[in-house]
């Protein structure tokens, strides 16, 4: 994605389900846990570089015990910092105690990080500082080993002002207005009203405190706790949480915004926001690791039984689209061959804007997450050139000779690298005319694969805010004397913000918006604006419930390709040669491409949640008054 945009987190849970001594003689190490759950951060490290958290859980020790480690970093390389704090701390004391090396017992005695129930988490921060005190996991700690809370996700919530408040009616005092920690509050409050009902049944029950500990942890009803905790929640999430005497969850919203899979076999079970993470750490075929359903949770107990349970009633499935378009990785056999098609679907459009010419046409990419609708884009592309060449053929099949045959089948689609990116230029300098001057050089071109008859089409994933192709790519791509730059979106034009977890909080930033207003302006048409500020502010205190997105008022006197023209208008400059079209991946064939991941929010205003709504009118609210500040 040629704009830089923050996105979602990712999440890794591990639990073991043999005793250490069974991983030590099968894999030759007690730090087998350790091990996996540094590979399954790693490469989940495209879902976040500001921070990253590890948490582990020793089952079954002595009162007196250390029982639960937690290590967090915000260093530049989180990942590697938080492995190395535990490597050093393990090598010390491995050191110091030699004779732990083969007691497997003492190691796990004495050393921390080792252990049975491992959570981890790698962070991008949409919202709020990148201080360590927002990175997870979190813990929320009671000398009562059940209330003990570790909670990571992948979350965001629409209400936080809701949920913060209901702690507050609660009794509470919560230290900040942020929804990790009002989530895990309501979560922790419910869990005290649990653990405090099972300790009166045991005290009844004529059990002593101490007798009651064991029965309170096989009894204590995770589902129940989640349920309680979860009626007011508005947002996408996948959250992890670990109790202090081993039980763990994952927990999925209801419209399955946010990913999360798992695998299970009589060893393990781990969760993941990703399939092939999981399939390349643990060596599984793609049919084993399944999917957490929407509205529930992957509950494990202490005792090692696994069960999914329905938390909240699914809604209509409305899963990120984006994931499939941008933020996973496409190692995923689904997620590969979806993007293939995205590329795919879009050749029509691309073949009407060069006049089907393709022998004169350079296709080429944005490095370098678009590759792979850039192939599919291609292959398309090959086919419809191949279809060309049969029907010549058969037309004139009586006047072929050798030469104009080997003159035919010598004519390819042609592909170049012609946008490299280079290292992250540092814009040290604040006045805006040099700021502007350094991002125009982010992207460097190949010359010479060029020619002056050539039209130049360039594929990237999604265009939100458009600043990275106006102020360096249709630039740098001019300086190679086409015809025609024709840049391809293989996602539909971004015209409302995200408020579940994707950094696109405002609606002034984004091309699709300011294209729509400079519309409405030509066409006298700017009352709409005016008319959709009155109508958002007459429902700013309803019910979200009640609430209804009016904002797609701006777009609807247009077509989707007059508001593409427009945004290629708004992208240009005066000293662009090239003539410059922009086309966007229609909403229906994203849909055809990834039909397991219908979410397209920010592409039609059809939020999945009732905050959605309320998010976008304020955001829109913002824009008219002015306000730089996010609407959530």
């Amino acid at each position: 994605m040629s704009d830089a945009l923050k996105h979602e987190c990712g999440i890794a849970l591990v639990r073991l389900l043999k005793p250490l001594e069974f991983y030590k003689e099968k894999y030759g190490t007690a730090f087998y846990g350790i091990q996996k759950m540094y590979l399954l951060m790693e490469k989940q490290h495209n879902r976040g570089q500001d921070g990253a958290g590890f948490a582990s859980i020793k089952l079954d020790v002595e009162p007196g015990e250390r029982y639960i480690s937690r290590v967090r970093s915000n260093h530049a390389q989180p990942i590697q910092d938080v492995f190395k704090q535990i490597n050093e701390r393990i090598n010390e004391e491995m050191v110091a105690h030699p004779e732990y090396a083969d007691d497997v017992p003492k190691l796990k005695a004495n050393i921390p990080y080792i252990g049975e129930l491992f959570l981890g988490h790698v962070r991008y921060g949409t919202f709020g500082k990148n201080s360590i005190e927002s990175v997870h996991p979190f813990l929320r700690q009671s000398n009562w080993m059940h209330r003990n809370l570790i909670l990571a996700g992948n979350f965001n919530m629409t209400n936080v002002k809701e949920l913060f408040q209901n702690l507050v009616e609660l009794g509470q005092h919560p230290k900040e207005m942020a929804d990790t920690v009002t989530v895990m509050e309501k979560i922790g409050h419910f869990l005290d009203k649990e653990v405090m009902q099972l300790y009166q049944d045991c005290k009844e029950m004529g059990l002593s405190k101490r007798e009651a500990s064991p029965v309170i942890a096989e009894r204590l009803d995770v589902a129940k706790i989640l349920a309680r905790s979860s009626k007011n929640l508005d947002g996408g999430y996948a959250m992890a949480g670990l109790l202090g005497h081993g039980d763990a969850f994952v927990f999925r919203d209801p419209a399955g915004i946010r990913p999360a899979y798992f695998y299970q076999d009589d060893e393990i079970v781990v969760v993941a926001s990703e399939r092939p993470v999981i399939q390349t750490v643990f060596n599984v075929p793609f049919e084993k690791v399944q999917e957490i359903d929407p509205g529930s949770a992957l509950i494990i107990k202490k005792n090692g039984t696994v069960s999914m349970t329905e938390i909240l009633t699914p809604t209509v499935k409305k899963a990120c689209s984006f994931e499939r378009i941008y933020f996973s990785r496409g190692s995923d056999a689904e997620i590969y061959q979806e993007r293939k098609n995205l590329g795919k679907l879009i050749l029509p459009a691309v073949l009407e804007s060069i006049d089907n010419d393709t022998d004169n046409t350079v296709f080429s990419y944005i490095p370098n997450t678009a590759e792979t609708s850039f192939y599919g884009l291609v292959e398309a592309a090959q086919d419809f050139l191949n279809q060309r060449k049969k029907n010549f053929i058969l037309q004139n099949k009586d006047l072929l000779n050798e030469d104009t045959l080997e003159k035919l089948l010598s004519v390819k689609i042609r592909t170049e690298k012609v946008a490299i990116k280079d290292a992250k230029l540092r814009t040290f300098i604040t006045e805006d005319s040099s700021r502007d001057d350094l991002v125009a050089h982010v992207y460097d071109v190949t010359y010479g694969v060029i020619k002056p008859t050539d039209n130049l089409v360039i594929i990237d994933d999604s265009i939100v805010r458009g600043t990275t192709l106006k102020m360096s790519i249709i630039k740098m791509m001019d300086r190679l004397n086409p015809k025609r730059i024709v840049i391809v979106s293989s996602a539909p034009q971004i015209r409302f913000p995200d408020c579940y977890g994707i950094d696109m909080a405002k609606l002034e930033g984004l091309v699709a918006f300011k294209a729509a207003l400079e519309l409405l302006k030509e066409r006298n048409l700017y009352h709409i604006v005016d008319e959709v500020y009155a109508k958002c502010k007459a429902q700013e205190n309803f019910k979200d419930s009640e609430v209804v997105n009016y904002v797609t008022a701006i777009y609807a006197p247009f077509t989707p390709q007059e508001v593409s023209d427009k945004i290629a208008e708004l992208l240009s400059s005066p000293e662009i040669n090239a003539k410059i079209k922009i086309i966007f991946q229609t909403v229906e064939d994203l849909h055809i491409a990834c039909p397991k991941n219908l979410g397209d929010w920010y592409f039609t205003g059809d939020y999945p949640t009732p905050g959605g709504n309320r998010v976008v009118n304020r955001a829109f609210m913002n824009f008219y008054e002015g306000k730089d500040a996010r609407a959530y």
